[in-house]
């Protein structure tokens, strides 16, 4: 059980690194005069993928496909059937018409985009399933297309809710800037390494551990991003924070990793994928079920449920 605490404990300097960074790197935006509405569209959105970004460059340089793979597409199941669902019932969330239209959807191609490029045995009759360096190209070039989309946002949308910007010096800044990146790579790096060792020791494949223990983990940062906006009442800031890490997730994490590294696609990998697709489809349909656009407590619970029936199967069966 040493290997098990040690990737927990892991997840305090990742956390504790993605959190200082994001808050020294707003206030020096701040004092710089960048808009808060570019902070929050810019920093804060990467900074809370950073724990991704950061184990999953670890994975690919190891070439441990397992946990590139599964810390990417367990993150997204969690983010939206996990967080959106407890952030549902603390406060219902009003989903704005670009949200439901635009971004959404955009969560729903990039999962389907990955199922597509990572099934090379099935679509080409290849030897093996494998997310190239070519495919890790095509999915930069999406996440491209989504940042030109967010700075169009700039000039025609109109933004209510501002994102709190703590106030440092800029020496302290710059201090807290660069020990946050040091605690990021430190514990990413521990989480690679002992989340292997211990998926060895108890005889379980490594995906069932990216998906699980390490995807909750590095996930941690929208959880309380969200959490916290919902009972603030931010609903854009609730629910947009998450459809946007999902597409961090994929379109940059994923295409850099595989970038780095192809991936390959291991057994089973393909459920994890279409239980992703399904449950963008899920927050798609659930926007509609209710007045206004609205994602009431009641499907919070629901989506918190499927989530635990997921885990369910992925350990025991």
């Amino acid at each position: 059980m040493l290997n098990l605490l040690l990737v927990i404990l892991g997840f305090i300097p990742l956390i504790l690194g993605a959190n200082w960074l994001v808050d020294s790197a707003s206030s020096l935006a701040k004092r710089l005069n960048i808009p808060n509405i570019v902070i929050g569209l810019t920093i804060v959105a990467f900074g809370t993928s950073a724990p991704e970004l950061v184990v999953n460059l670890f994975a690919s340089f190891s070439g441990n496909s397992d946990i590139a793979l599964g810390n990417i597409v367990g993150s997204n199941i969690f983010n939206i059937l996990g967080i959106i669902g407890i952030s549902a019932i603390v406060y219902p969330l009003t989903v704005k018409s670009n949200t439901t239209w635009i971004e959404i959807p955009l969560c729903l191609l990039s999962a389907v985009v990955l199922i597509i490029i990572a099934n090379d045995k099935i679509i080409d009759g290849s030897t093996n399933s494998v997310i190239s360096r070519i495919d890790g190209l095509l999915l930069l070039f999406f996440f491209i297309i989504f940042l030109v989309y967010t700075f169009q946002l700039l000039k025609t949308g109109i933004f209510t809710e501002e994102i709190p910007i703590k106030q440092y010096s800029v020496i302290k800044s710059i201090i807290l800037i660069i020990v946050g990146f040091l605690m990021l790579v430190i514990g990413g790096r521990i989480i690679v390494l002992f989340a292997t060792k211990f998926a060895q020791d108890i005889g379980i494949s490594e995906r069932i551990i990216a998906l699980t223990i390490v995807s909750i983990g590095t996930s941690l940062p929208e959880l309380a991003t969200s959490v916290i906006a919902a009972k603030k009442k931010n609903v854009d800031i609730a629910i947009g924070n998450i459809v946007g890490s999902n597409i961090f997730n994929v379109f940059l994490i994923l295409g850099i990793s595989a970038f780095i590294n192809p991936v390959y696609l291991q057994k089973m990998s393909n459920w994890d994928m279409i239980t992703n697709i399904i449950s963008s489809i899920l927050l798609f349909l659930f926007i509609f079920t209710g007045k206004n656009r609205k994602l009431e407590r009641w499907e919070g619970i629901i989506l918190i449920a499927l989530y635990a029936g997921y885990v369910t199967i992925l350990i025991f069966f």
